[in-house]
């Protein structure tokens, strides 16, 4: 029973003494994670780059005429968009890349994208290919039907671009009339 009494007698825990060393792997450590994000911003600039190819992006005509949907506009997030069919193969060129809220108007006239704080983008209804709901996009997995994806033309390139409704029961109502679009413009060409 003697040990354990000299055990709670002692008032302190041992001194440290190596205080170099282990200001060194504090370091240390910063420096790797600075590197390790020093090299995902290049990665990103370097994708910017391969996709150089890829045309402007179309902005909204000035009389883009009546919204097609009985709500006017969807409010919510932009997820990305990747090539068509590929949903971890993201775009960044052009500002593709770049999350944000978005606010979505359906008009005669196309697909009008308005992003704050990044680049606004005009889909024609001529470029539109598909309309789904889906679950994942640019590494964004949300539950089953939760993303409208909407697919279209840009370039030589099919392109994917999700978005999340503030109301996600909005979803269905998008998807039937960007689609019923799509079929009538394609039974005129």
């Amino acid at each position: 029973m003697t040990p354990v009494i000299l055990l709670a007698a002692e008032k302190k825990s041992a001194e440290v003494t190596d205080w170099a060393a282990r200001v060194g792997w504090l370091v240390g450590l910063a420096l790797f994670i600075a590197l390790v994000y020093w090299l995902m911003r290049e990665g990103w600039k370097w994708r910017g780059t391969l996709q150089g190819d890829l045309p402007e992006l179309p902005s909204a005509p000035d009389e883009p005429g009546e919204a097609r949907l009985t709500v006017l506009s969807m409010s919510g997030r932009y997820h990305g968009s990747t090539t068509a069919g590929q949903w971890l193969d993201r775009i960044v060129a052009h500002g593709l890349g770049t999350r944000s809220r978005v606010e979505l108007t359906l008009t005669d006239a196309g697909l009008d994208v308005v992003r704050p704080g990044a680049s606004d983008f005009f889909v024609p209804v001529a470029q539109l290919r598909e309309a789904r709901l889906d679950k994942g996009i640019a590494g964004k997995v949300l539950t089953e039907g939760g993303l409208l994806v909407v697919t279209w033309a840009h370039g030589d390139r099919l392109i994917d671009s999700g978005f999340r409704s503030d109301r996600a029961a909005e979803h269905s109502e998008w998807v039937e009339t960007l689609n019923h679009m799509i079929n009538k413009t394609e039974g005129a060409r």
